[in-house]
C-alpha cells in the first residue's frame, strides 16, 4: 500500500463548498448593510406576515373538521332516524 487516499468525492465537496463560502461572501459585499431599525422592522414584518400565515391556516383547518363533525352528526342522525323508521315499521 502507498497510503494513498482517494479524495475524488469529498475533494468535489470541498471544491463545491468553498465556491459556495466565496459567492456566498461576494454577494454580501455587494449588497448595502441595513440599519438596524430597517432590521427590526423587516424581521417584525416577516414575523407578523408569518403570524397572520399560521392564524389562516388554523382558521381554515378548524372550519373545515368543524364541517366535518356536522356532516358525521347529520349522517348519523338520519341513519338513526332511518333505523327507528325500520324499527316502527316492523313493530308496527
Amino acid at each position: 500500500m502507498t497510503g494513498a487516499v482517494d479524495n475524488s468525492v469529498g475533494g468535489a465537496e470541498w471544491e463545491n463548498s468553498c465556491l459556495a463560502l466565496g459567492l456566498g461572501s461576494a454577494w454580501g459585499c455587494c449588497l448595502p448593510p441595513m440599519s438596524g431599525e430597517d432590521t427590526r422592522d423587516n424581521l417584525s414584518e416577516r414575523a407578523n406576515d408569518l403570524a397572520s400565515s399560521a392564524r389562516e391556516s388554523y382558521e381554515q383547518g378548524r372550519d373545515r373538521i368543524h364541517r366535518g363533525v356536522e356532516q358525521v352528526k347529520s349522517t348519523a342522525g338520519r341513519a338513526f332516524n332511518q333505523m327507528r323508521t325500520g324499527t316502527e315499521a316492523t313493530n308496527g
